[in-house]
């Protein structure tokens, strides 16, 4: 496995040097999240790319992409628009932020684009083709650009739960995205044994996901203030055997970084 950070918890840091100082402790992978202060996708020069692209390869880590800017599309709603938005027009908005991210990862050598599908605020009788109808179509986007979709189940959102990839799973077959798991969020839905899970859906994941958490209380904590166990975790997930990135994600600790990215980093050492 390779010890990963996301750049949302990085948002206070010019990008060149979040990527710098993950290298100085020691990490393998960066889960990258272009944003409005981080390659905004609808700003960001193709030569910019090419110099992050520089610099990845010089520090020796590896890339994958994240979708989960909070306002890059709307300045007065977090997240919207989403794969759930009623109005297709915005829907599709959504889907072009989906292929920028997708054409900057491929310039980045990233192969693996992690996305979410929103929460459904209007729920209608028409929701679960929706949802499916946009899955579908941004894995197609995704793969036309040469990367792997992989769709992250978030508390409160239409897909919340592994079980809920499940359904998509089954009912898109071939053209159904990988899995984007979330250790923190398995914890927090109580979805049963977290190592358990790990190892059993393993096999199928592209991107993890990590962070201390609460049961019951989704919050990204820094390891140790709640109550995951990282040991078993990571035990879970080599067992499975999973041997891509795991990026720790704490967006609410940009002030701290490089304290949050030195603890994150001891903590892996330490369960491993």
């Amino acid at each position: 496995m390779l010890l990963g950070y996301n750049t949302n918890g990085l948002q206070n840091h010019r990008l060149d040097e979040a990527l710098r100082l993950l290298a100085d402790h020691g990490y393998q992978a960066v889960a990258i999240t272009p944003d409005v202060c981080h390659l905004d996708p609808f700003r960001t020069s193709a030569r910019e790319v090419e110099a992050i692209a520089s610099v990845l390869a010089r520090l020796g880590l590896v890339p994958t992409m994240e979708t989960g800017a909070r306002f890059v599309l709307d300045p007065t709603h977090k997240h919207e628009p989403t794969l759930m938005t009623p109005d297709a027009a915005a829907r599709e908005r959504r889907f072009e932020f989906t292929t920028r991210v997708a054409r900057i990862g491929r310039d980045l050598g990233a192969r693996v684009v992690s996305f979410w599908s929103g929460i459904d605020r209007m729920p209608q009788v028409d929701s679960p083709q929706r949802l499916l109808d946009g899955v579908r179509r941004s894995c197609e986007l995704i793969r036309a650009v040469g990367l792997t979709p992989s769709l992250e189940p978030e508390p409160g959102m239409a897909v919340a739960t592994v079980a809920d990839w499940r359904l998509v799973k089954a009912a898109l077959g071939g053209e159904s995205p990988a899995l984007t798991l979330d250790v923190g969020h398995l914890h927090v839905q109580d979805e049963g044994d977290v190592a358990a899970i790990c190892q059993e859906v393993a096999p199928l994941l592209a991107q993890v996901h990590l962070e201390d958490q609460r049961r019951g209380v989704h919050e990204h904590l820094l390891p140790g203030d709640g109550d995951l166990d990282f040991a078993a975790v990571l035990r879970g997930l080599a067992a499975g055997p999973y041997a891509g990135p795991v990026c720790f994600e704490l967006p609410r600790h940009c002030h701290m970084a490089p304290l949050a990215v030195k603890r994150c980093r001891d903590t892996w050492a330490s369960s491993r």
